[in-house]
């Protein structure tokens, strides 16, 4: 495998968590139940993990492009 793409696929299921948990939180809101970690919990959970994957897709997406660059020896 080529430098990040480890960290696509664990940037995509860090976002697939982070809208699933922003999702219990809107569903806890809604449905005006207690949940442990409430409704504000779930979704500040959620924008967090949504947070780091974005982080580690742009560092996946940085090394893939220092990758692919090619140093050119003068003549």
């Amino acid at each position: 495998m080529g430098p990040g793409m480890k960290r696509t696929p664990i940037a995509r299921s860090a976002a697939a968590l982070g809208v699933l948990c922003g999702l219990l939180g809107l569903l806890a809101g809604l449905l005006d139940q207690t949940w442990k970690l409430g409704t504000i919990g779930w979704f500040t959970g959620g924008v967090l993990l949504l947070l780091i994957a974005l982080f580690v897709l742009l560092d996946a997406a940085v090394a893939i492009q220092k990758a692919r660059i090619i140093v050119v020896p003068k003549s």
